[in-house]
Protein backbone atom coordinates (compact mmCIF):
# COMPACT_ATOMS: atom_id res chain seq x y z
CA UNK A 1 0.00 0.00 0.00
CA UNK A 2 2.87 2.38 0.77
CA UNK A 3 4.45 1.94 -2.66
CA UNK A 4 1.03 2.36 -4.31
CA UNK A 5 0.37 5.58 -2.37
CA UNK A 6 3.71 7.08 -3.40
CA UNK A 7 3.17 6.09 -7.03
CA UNK A 8 -0.38 7.49 -7.10
CA UNK A 9 0.74 10.86 -5.74
CA UNK A 10 3.59 11.03 -8.25
CA UNK A 11 1.29 10.00 -11.14
CA UNK A 12 -1.34 12.59 -10.19
CA UNK A 13 1.14 15.46 -10.04
CA UNK A 14 2.99 14.30 -13.17
CA UNK A 15 -0.32 14.15 -15.05
CA UNK A 16 -0.93 17.83 -14.16
CA UNK A 17 2.57 18.71 -15.32
CA UNK A 18 2.19 16.87 -18.63
CA UNK A 19 -1.14 18.54 -19.35
CA UNK A 20 -0.39 22.15 -18.51
CA UNK A 21 3.35 22.53 -18.93
CA UNK A 22 4.59 20.23 -21.70
CA UNK A 23 1.78 21.32 -24.05
CA UNK A 24 1.46 17.81 -25.49
CA UNK A 25 -2.17 18.77 -25.96
CA UNK A 26 -2.64 22.55 -26.31
CA UNK A 27 -4.48 24.23 -23.45
CA UNK A 28 -7.46 26.14 -24.82
CA UNK A 29 -8.81 27.45 -21.51
CA UNK A 30 -7.32 28.99 -18.40
CA UNK A 31 -4.96 26.78 -16.44
CA UNK A 32 -6.57 25.59 -13.14
CA UNK A 33 -4.34 26.37 -10.16
CA UNK A 34 -1.86 23.73 -9.05
CA UNK A 35 -3.21 23.97 -5.48
CA UNK A 36 -6.57 22.60 -6.65
CA UNK A 37 -4.90 19.41 -7.82
CA UNK A 38 -2.70 19.15 -4.72
CA UNK A 39 -5.80 19.36 -2.51
CA UNK A 40 -7.16 16.24 -4.18
CA UNK A 41 -4.08 14.07 -3.54
CA UNK A 42 -5.36 12.54 -0.28
CA UNK A 43 -8.88 11.71 -1.63
CA UNK A 44 -7.33 10.17 -4.75
CA UNK A 45 -5.01 7.92 -2.73
CA UNK A 46 -7.80 6.89 -0.34
CA UNK A 47 -10.18 6.09 -3.21
CA UNK A 48 -7.58 3.93 -4.96
CA UNK A 49 -6.61 2.08 -1.78
CA UNK A 50 -10.25 1.37 -0.88
CA UNK A 51 -11.17 0.16 -4.39
CA UNK A 52 -8.03 -1.95 -4.76
CA UNK A 53 -8.72 -3.51 -1.36
CA UNK A 54 -12.23 -4.36 -2.58
CA UNK A 55 -10.69 -6.18 -5.54
CA UNK A 56 -8.27 -7.94 -3.15
CA UNK A 57 -5.28 -6.41 -4.89
CA UNK A 58 -3.41 -6.37 -1.61
CA UNK A 59 -3.92 -10.04 -0.78
CA UNK A 60 -0.84 -11.99 0.23
CA UNK A 61 -1.83 -15.21 -1.55
CA UNK A 62 1.26 -16.76 -3.09
CA UNK A 63 -0.67 -19.24 -5.19
CA UNK A 64 -2.24 -16.61 -7.43
CA UNK A 65 -0.86 -16.77 -10.95
CA UNK A 66 0.89 -13.68 -12.25
CA UNK A 67 -1.49 -13.42 -15.22
CA UNK A 68 -4.46 -13.45 -12.83
CA UNK A 69 -2.87 -10.68 -10.76
CA UNK A 70 -2.18 -8.68 -13.93
CA UNK A 71 -5.80 -8.83 -15.10
CA UNK A 72 -7.11 -8.17 -11.58
CA UNK A 73 -5.00 -5.00 -11.37
CA UNK A 74 -6.28 -3.76 -14.74
CA UNK A 75 -9.87 -4.50 -13.74
CA UNK A 76 -9.47 -2.65 -10.42
CA UNK A 77 -7.87 0.31 -12.22
CA UNK A 78 -10.69 0.71 -14.76
CA UNK A 79 -13.30 0.40 -12.01
CA UNK A 80 -11.59 3.02 -9.83
CA UNK A 81 -11.02 5.48 -12.68
CA UNK A 82 -14.74 5.20 -13.58
CA UNK A 83 -15.74 6.02 -9.99
CA UNK A 84 -13.27 8.91 -9.88
CA UNK A 85 -14.64 10.40 -13.11
CA UNK A 86 -18.19 10.06 -11.80
CA UNK A 87 -17.34 11.75 -8.50
CA UNK A 88 -15.46 14.66 -10.10
CA UNK A 89 -18.36 15.16 -12.52
CA UNK A 90 -21.12 15.10 -9.90
CA UNK A 91 -19.50 17.13 -7.11
CA UNK A 92 -19.76 20.73 -8.32
CA UNK A 93 -16.82 22.17 -6.43
CA UNK A 94 -14.39 19.76 -8.06
CA UNK A 95 -13.83 20.52 -11.71
CA UNK A 96 -10.72 19.03 -13.26
CA UNK A 97 -9.31 18.61 -16.72
CA UNK A 98 -10.42 15.33 -18.26
CA UNK A 99 -7.06 15.14 -20.02
CA UNK A 100 -5.31 15.20 -16.64
CA UNK A 101 -7.49 12.30 -15.50
CA UNK A 102 -6.68 10.34 -18.67
CA UNK A 103 -2.95 10.95 -18.18
CA UNK A 104 -3.25 9.97 -14.54
CA UNK A 105 -5.16 6.80 -15.39
CA UNK A 106 -2.48 5.70 -17.85
CA UNK A 107 0.50 6.67 -15.67
CA UNK A 108 -0.91 5.08 -12.52
CA UNK A 109 -1.89 1.90 -14.39
CA UNK A 110 1.64 1.50 -15.77
CA UNK A 111 3.08 2.12 -12.31
CA UNK A 112 0.70 -0.20 -10.44
CA UNK A 113 1.11 -3.08 -12.88
CA UNK A 114 4.89 -2.80 -13.25
CA UNK A 115 5.61 -2.50 -9.53
CA UNK A 116 3.38 -5.47 -8.75
CA UNK A 117 5.06 -7.62 -11.36
CA UNK A 118 8.55 -6.59 -10.23
CA UNK A 119 7.86 -7.12 -6.52
CA UNK A 120 6.02 -10.40 -7.17
CA UNK A 121 8.90 -11.74 -9.28
CA UNK A 122 11.46 -10.74 -6.65
CA UNK A 123 9.39 -12.39 -3.91
CA UNK A 124 8.87 -15.58 -5.89
CA UNK A 125 12.56 -15.80 -6.75
CA UNK A 126 13.47 -15.48 -3.08
CA UNK A 127 10.88 -18.10 -2.14
CA UNK A 128 12.18 -20.49 -4.81
CA UNK A 129 15.65 -20.14 -3.26
CA UNK A 130 14.36 -21.28 0.13
CA UNK A 131 13.39 -18.01 1.79
CA UNK A 132 10.13 -18.40 3.78
CA UNK A 133 9.85 -22.07 2.89
CA UNK A 134 6.45 -23.56 3.76
CA UNK A 135 6.18 -27.22 4.79
CA UNK A 136 3.11 -28.97 3.41
CA UNK A 137 1.51 -32.28 4.40
CA UNK A 138 -0.89 -33.94 1.96
CA UNK A 139 -3.70 -36.10 3.36
CA UNK A 140 -5.15 -38.32 0.64
CA UNK A 141 -4.01 -40.51 -2.22
CA UNK A 142 -6.54 -40.01 -4.99
CA UNK A 143 -6.51 -37.97 -8.18
CA UNK A 144 -7.06 -34.71 -6.28
CA UNK A 145 -4.06 -35.38 -4.03
CA UNK A 146 -1.87 -36.25 -7.00
CA UNK A 147 -3.03 -33.10 -8.75
CA UNK A 148 -2.01 -30.95 -5.77
CA UNK A 149 1.39 -32.67 -5.52
CA UNK A 150 2.04 -32.21 -9.24
CA UNK A 151 1.05 -28.53 -9.17
CA UNK A 152 3.19 -27.74 -6.12
CA UNK A 153 6.23 -29.46 -7.60
CA UNK A 154 5.65 -27.67 -10.89
CA UNK A 155 5.64 -24.25 -9.18
CA UNK A 156 8.73 -24.01 -6.94
CA UNK A 157 8.26 -20.24 -6.69
CA UNK A 158 5.43 -20.91 -4.23
CA UNK A 159 8.01 -22.09 -1.69
CA UNK A 160 5.99 -25.19 -0.77
CA UNK A 161 8.04 -28.13 0.44
CA UNK A 162 5.99 -31.33 0.46
CA UNK A 163 7.15 -33.47 3.39
CA UNK A 164 4.95 -36.35 2.22
CA UNK A 165 1.44 -37.72 2.17
CA UNK A 166 -0.82 -39.90 4.34
CA UNK A 167 -3.13 -42.52 2.89
CA UNK A 168 -2.97 -45.60 0.75
CA UNK A 169 0.49 -46.07 -0.72
CA UNK A 170 0.68 -45.29 -4.44
CA UNK A 171 3.41 -44.65 -6.99
CA UNK A 172 3.31 -40.95 -6.14
CA UNK A 173 6.52 -38.92 -6.41
CA UNK A 174 5.94 -37.65 -2.86
CA UNK A 175 7.10 -39.58 0.22
CA UNK A 176 4.56 -41.95 1.76
CA UNK A 177 4.43 -41.24 5.52
CA UNK A 178 1.81 -43.78 6.57
CA UNK A 179 -1.95 -44.12 6.98
CA UNK A 180 -4.47 -41.58 8.22
CA UNK A 181 -4.10 -42.94 11.76
CA UNK A 182 -0.50 -41.70 11.78
CA UNK A 183 -1.58 -38.05 11.56
CA UNK A 184 -0.99 -37.23 15.23
CA UNK A 185 2.48 -38.80 15.18
CA UNK A 186 3.46 -36.90 12.01
CA UNK A 187 2.31 -33.61 13.52
CA UNK A 188 4.43 -34.23 16.63
CA UNK A 189 7.53 -35.11 14.63
CA UNK A 190 7.36 -32.27 12.08
CA UNK A 191 6.83 -28.54 12.02
CA UNK A 192 4.09 -28.19 9.39
CA UNK A 193 2.74 -24.93 7.98
CA UNK A 194 -0.07 -26.21 5.75
CA UNK A 195 -2.14 -29.38 5.55
CA UNK A 196 -3.97 -30.18 2.33
CA UNK A 197 -6.86 -32.62 2.70
CA UNK A 198 -7.53 -34.16 -0.71
CA UNK A 199 -9.43 -37.36 -0.04
CA UNK A 200 -10.89 -39.49 -2.83
CA UNK A 201 -14.69 -39.62 -2.77
CA UNK A 202 -14.55 -43.25 -1.64
CA UNK A 203 -12.92 -42.07 1.61
CA UNK A 204 -14.94 -38.88 2.13
CA UNK A 205 -16.46 -40.32 5.33
CA UNK A 206 -13.04 -39.87 6.98
CA UNK A 207 -13.03 -36.13 6.41
CA UNK A 208 -15.07 -35.29 9.51
CA UNK A 209 -12.80 -37.20 11.91
CA UNK A 210 -9.65 -35.73 10.32
CA UNK A 211 -10.96 -32.17 10.63
CA UNK A 212 -11.90 -32.75 14.27
CA UNK A 213 -8.40 -34.01 14.97
CA UNK A 214 -6.95 -30.89 13.36
CA UNK A 215 -9.15 -28.61 15.48
CA UNK A 216 -6.55 -28.92 18.25
CA UNK A 217 -3.84 -27.34 16.04
CA UNK A 218 -3.17 -23.89 14.57
CA UNK A 219 -2.03 -25.29 11.24
CA UNK A 220 -3.58 -23.81 8.12
CA UNK A 221 -5.88 -26.43 6.57
CA UNK A 222 -6.79 -26.44 2.86
CA UNK A 223 -9.64 -28.64 1.65
CA UNK A 224 -9.54 -29.92 -1.95
CA UNK A 225 -12.74 -31.72 -3.06
CA UNK A 226 -12.39 -34.67 -5.43
CA UNK A 227 -14.04 -33.10 -8.48
CA UNK A 228 -11.45 -33.78 -11.17
CA UNK A 229 -13.68 -35.86 -13.39
CA UNK A 230 -16.39 -33.18 -13.38
CA UNK A 231 -14.15 -30.24 -14.26
CA UNK A 232 -13.54 -29.53 -17.93
CA UNK A 233 -13.27 -25.75 -18.27
CA UNK A 234 -12.27 -24.93 -14.71
CA UNK A 235 -13.93 -24.04 -11.44
CA UNK A 236 -14.16 -21.24 -8.89
CA UNK A 237 -15.15 -21.05 -5.23
CA UNK A 238 -17.56 -18.35 -4.09
CA UNK A 239 -18.56 -17.28 -0.60
CA UNK A 240 -22.34 -17.48 -0.40
CA UNK A 241 -23.00 -15.86 2.98
CA UNK A 242 -20.17 -17.89 4.57
CA UNK A 243 -21.15 -21.02 2.64
CA UNK A 244 -18.42 -22.07 0.17
CA UNK A 245 -19.94 -22.85 -3.22
CA UNK A 246 -17.92 -24.53 -5.98
CA UNK A 247 -18.91 -23.37 -9.46
CA UNK A 248 -18.04 -25.95 -12.12
CA UNK A 249 -17.28 -25.24 -15.77
CA UNK A 250 -17.89 -21.51 -15.71
CA UNK A 251 -16.61 -19.56 -18.68
CA UNK A 252 -13.07 -18.41 -17.85
CA UNK A 253 -13.67 -15.15 -19.74
CA UNK A 254 -14.47 -12.48 -17.15
CA UNK A 255 -16.48 -9.29 -17.90
CA UNK A 256 -13.34 -7.32 -18.74
CA UNK A 257 -12.24 -10.06 -21.13
CA UNK A 258 -15.68 -10.10 -22.73
CA UNK A 259 -15.51 -6.33 -23.20
CA UNK A 260 -12.05 -6.55 -24.81
CA UNK A 261 -13.23 -9.39 -27.04
CA UNK A 262 -16.26 -7.36 -28.10
CA UNK A 263 -14.09 -4.34 -28.93
CA UNK A 264 -11.89 -6.60 -31.07
CA UNK A 265 -15.00 -8.01 -32.77
CA UNK A 266 -16.45 -4.61 -33.63
CA UNK A 267 -13.18 -3.13 -34.89
CA UNK A 268 -12.19 -6.30 -36.74
CA UNK A 269 -15.56 -6.79 -38.44
CA UNK A 270 -15.75 -3.13 -39.51
CA UNK A 271 -12.25 -3.33 -40.96
CA UNK A 272 -13.06 -6.59 -42.77
CA UNK A 273 -16.30 -5.20 -44.22
CA UNK A 274 -14.45 -2.14 -45.54
CA UNK A 275 -11.56 -4.17 -46.99
CA UNK A 276 -13.74 -6.84 -48.58
CA UNK A 277 -16.55 -4.55 -49.82
CA UNK A 278 -15.43 -4.85 -53.50
CA UNK A 279 -15.34 -8.64 -53.06
CA UNK A 280 -18.82 -8.59 -51.51
CA UNK A 281 -20.15 -6.83 -54.62
CA UNK A 282 -18.30 -9.12 -57.04
CA UNK A 283 -19.47 -12.34 -55.36
CA UNK A 284 -23.05 -11.06 -55.12
CA UNK A 285 -23.09 -10.38 -58.87
CA UNK A 286 -21.56 -13.80 -59.68
CA UNK A 287 -24.04 -15.65 -57.46
CA UNK A 288 -26.93 -13.90 -59.19
CA UNK A 289 -25.56 -14.53 -62.68
CA UNK A 290 -24.66 -18.21 -62.23
CA UNK A 291 -27.79 -19.58 -60.55
CA UNK A 292 -31.38 -18.73 -59.80
CA UNK A 293 -32.30 -17.73 -56.28
CA UNK A 294 -31.29 -15.24 -53.55
CA UNK A 295 -27.74 -14.01 -53.11
CA UNK A 296 -27.61 -14.71 -49.39
CA UNK A 297 -28.65 -17.78 -47.45
CA UNK A 298 -29.63 -17.51 -43.77
CA UNK A 299 -29.35 -20.60 -41.59
CA UNK A 300 -30.34 -20.89 -37.92
CA UNK A 301 -27.35 -21.69 -35.70
CA UNK A 302 -26.76 -22.07 -31.96
CA UNK A 303 -24.33 -19.87 -30.05
CA UNK A 304 -23.72 -18.52 -26.53
CA UNK A 305 -25.66 -20.40 -23.81
CA UNK A 306 -27.74 -22.19 -26.43
CA UNK A 307 -29.20 -19.01 -27.97
CA UNK A 308 -30.19 -19.22 -31.62
CA UNK A 309 -29.56 -16.72 -34.40
CA UNK A 310 -29.59 -16.62 -38.20
CA UNK A 311 -26.09 -16.96 -39.68
CA UNK A 312 -25.63 -15.51 -43.17
CA UNK A 313 -23.61 -16.88 -46.08
CA UNK A 314 -23.36 -16.29 -49.79
CA UNK A 315 -25.60 -18.96 -51.27
CA UNK A 316 -23.46 -21.84 -52.53
CA UNK A 317 -26.17 -24.46 -53.09
CA UNK A 318 -29.16 -24.82 -55.33
CA UNK A 319 -32.44 -23.40 -54.04
CA UNK A 320 -34.34 -26.01 -52.01
CA UNK A 321 -31.26 -28.21 -51.56
CA UNK A 322 -32.61 -29.68 -48.31
CA UNK A 323 -36.23 -29.90 -49.34
CA UNK A 324 -36.09 -33.69 -49.68
CA UNK A 325 -33.18 -34.62 -47.41
CA UNK A 326 -33.71 -32.24 -44.50
CA UNK A 327 -30.72 -31.03 -42.48
CA UNK A 328 -27.64 -33.04 -43.50
CA UNK A 329 -23.88 -32.50 -43.39
CA UNK A 330 -22.26 -31.17 -46.53
CA UNK A 331 -20.11 -33.79 -48.27
CA UNK A 332 -16.99 -33.49 -50.37
CA UNK A 333 -18.69 -34.33 -53.68
CA UNK A 334 -22.07 -32.81 -52.86
CA UNK A 335 -24.09 -32.42 -56.06
CA UNK A 336 -26.30 -29.83 -54.36
CA UNK A 337 -23.56 -27.19 -54.70
CA UNK A 338 -23.55 -24.78 -57.62
CA UNK A 339 -20.45 -24.45 -59.78
CA UNK A 340 -19.61 -21.13 -58.14
CA UNK A 341 -20.55 -22.61 -54.77
CA UNK A 342 -17.75 -25.18 -55.01
CA UNK A 343 -15.22 -22.36 -55.34
CA UNK A 344 -16.80 -20.26 -52.60
CA UNK A 345 -16.77 -23.16 -50.13
CA UNK A 346 -13.25 -24.31 -50.98
CA UNK A 347 -11.92 -20.78 -50.30
CA UNK A 348 -14.39 -19.99 -47.45
CA UNK A 349 -15.53 -16.89 -49.34
CA UNK A 350 -19.14 -17.90 -48.73
CA UNK A 351 -18.54 -17.06 -45.04
CA UNK A 352 -17.81 -13.34 -45.65
CA UNK A 353 -21.33 -12.08 -44.75
CA UNK A 354 -20.77 -13.40 -41.23
CA UNK A 355 -18.73 -10.29 -40.50
CA UNK A 356 -22.13 -8.58 -40.26
CA UNK A 357 -23.21 -11.25 -37.75
CA UNK A 358 -20.12 -10.32 -35.72
CA UNK A 359 -20.80 -6.59 -36.00
CA UNK A 360 -24.39 -7.05 -34.78
CA UNK A 361 -23.25 -9.20 -31.83
CA UNK A 362 -24.59 -12.62 -32.90
CA UNK A 363 -21.11 -14.05 -33.38
CA UNK A 364 -17.48 -13.37 -32.55
CA UNK A 365 -14.48 -13.25 -34.86
CA UNK A 366 -12.97 -16.17 -32.94
CA UNK A 367 -14.81 -19.00 -31.24
CA UNK A 368 -16.21 -22.49 -31.79
CA UNK A 369 -18.10 -22.77 -35.07
CA UNK A 370 -21.83 -22.46 -34.32
CA UNK A 371 -23.82 -25.54 -35.28
CA UNK A 372 -27.39 -26.08 -36.42
CA UNK A 373 -29.92 -26.84 -33.64
CA UNK A 374 -30.94 -30.05 -35.42
CA UNK A 375 -27.41 -31.41 -35.10
CA UNK A 376 -26.90 -30.06 -31.58
CA UNK A 377 -29.96 -31.98 -30.44
CA UNK A 378 -28.23 -35.24 -31.39
CA UNK A 379 -24.68 -34.29 -30.42
CA UNK A 380 -25.57 -33.16 -26.90
CA UNK A 381 -26.64 -36.72 -26.08
CA UNK A 382 -24.01 -38.67 -27.97
CA UNK A 383 -20.89 -36.48 -27.63
CA UNK A 384 -19.60 -35.97 -24.06
CA UNK A 385 -19.18 -32.30 -23.00
CA UNK A 386 -20.43 -31.08 -26.38
CA UNK A 387 -22.60 -28.33 -24.87
CA UNK A 388 -19.66 -26.75 -23.05
CA UNK A 389 -18.52 -25.23 -26.36
CA UNK A 390 -21.53 -22.91 -26.04
CA UNK A 391 -19.94 -21.14 -23.05
CA UNK A 392 -18.67 -18.53 -25.52
CA UNK A 393 -20.07 -17.02 -28.71
CA UNK A 394 -19.65 -18.97 -31.91
CA UNK A 395 -16.97 -17.60 -34.22
CA UNK A 396 -16.08 -17.21 -37.88
CA UNK A 397 -12.76 -18.91 -37.18
CA UNK A 398 -11.35 -20.77 -34.22
CA UNK A 399 -8.66 -23.02 -32.78
CA UNK A 400 -10.34 -26.07 -34.34
CA UNK A 401 -10.47 -24.47 -37.79
CA UNK A 402 -6.80 -23.49 -37.97
CA UNK A 403 -5.89 -27.01 -36.85
CA UNK A 404 -7.76 -28.64 -39.71
CA UNK A 405 -10.99 -29.66 -37.96
CA UNK A 406 -13.39 -28.53 -40.68
CA UNK A 407 -16.03 -30.13 -42.85
CA UNK A 408 -16.88 -33.80 -42.24
CA UNK A 409 -14.03 -34.41 -39.77
CA UNK A 410 -14.22 -36.19 -36.42
CA UNK A 411 -16.17 -34.49 -33.67
CA UNK A 412 -13.85 -35.59 -30.86
CA UNK A 413 -10.89 -33.60 -32.18
CA UNK A 414 -13.08 -30.60 -32.90
CA UNK A 415 -14.61 -30.59 -29.41
CA UNK A 416 -11.21 -31.01 -27.78
CA UNK A 417 -9.91 -28.02 -29.76
CA UNK A 418 -12.93 -25.90 -28.83
CA UNK A 419 -12.58 -26.72 -25.13
CA UNK A 420 -8.85 -26.02 -25.27
CA UNK A 421 -9.64 -22.58 -26.70
CA UNK A 422 -12.17 -21.78 -23.97
CA UNK A 423 -9.88 -23.01 -21.15
CA UNK A 424 -6.91 -21.02 -22.41
CA UNK A 425 -8.67 -17.96 -23.75
CA UNK A 426 -6.86 -14.64 -23.86
CA UNK A 427 -7.05 -11.68 -26.19
CA UNK A 428 -3.59 -12.72 -27.42
CA UNK A 429 -4.86 -16.18 -28.35
CA UNK A 430 -7.66 -14.54 -30.37
CA UNK A 431 -5.11 -12.39 -32.21
CA UNK A 432 -2.91 -15.44 -32.86
CA UNK A 433 -5.84 -17.36 -34.35
CA UNK A 434 -6.81 -14.38 -36.53
CA UNK A 435 -3.25 -14.08 -37.84
CA UNK A 436 -3.06 -17.81 -38.62
CA UNK A 437 -6.50 -18.02 -40.25
CA UNK A 438 -5.42 -16.70 -43.70
CA UNK A 439 -2.64 -19.33 -43.72
CA UNK A 440 -4.51 -22.32 -42.31
CA UNK A 441 -8.20 -21.51 -42.14
CA UNK A 442 -9.56 -20.04 -45.37
CA UNK A 443 -8.24 -22.61 -47.82
CA UNK A 444 -8.31 -26.10 -46.35
CA UNK A 445 -8.63 -29.60 -47.79
CA UNK A 446 -11.59 -30.21 -45.45
CA UNK A 447 -13.45 -27.05 -46.53
CA UNK A 448 -16.35 -28.18 -48.71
Amino acid sequence: MVTDSIGLVASWLLAYYLRFYTQIIPVTKGVPPFSRYVSLVVPVVLLWLVCFSYFRAYGSSKIRRRTAEFYNTIKAQFFTVAIFVAITSIVAEYRYSRVVIVYFGILSLVYLVSTRMILRNILRRLVAQGVREQKVLIIGSGSSAEGVIWKLKKMPELGAKIIGYLGEKTDSKATHLGSYSDLEKILEQNSIDHIVIALPRSESSLQNSLLKELDATTINVLLVPDLYEYITLGCSVEDFDQIPVVALNESPIDPLGMALKRVLDVLGSLLAILLFSPLFLLIAILVKLTSRGPILYGQVRMSLDGSEFKMWKFRSMKVGAEKETGAVWAKKDDDRKTRLGKILRATSLDELPQFFNVLFGDMSLVGPRPERPEFVKNFRKSVPKYMLRHKVKGGITGWAQINGWRGDTGLDGRIESDLYYIRNWSIWLDLKILLLTPLRGFVNKNAY
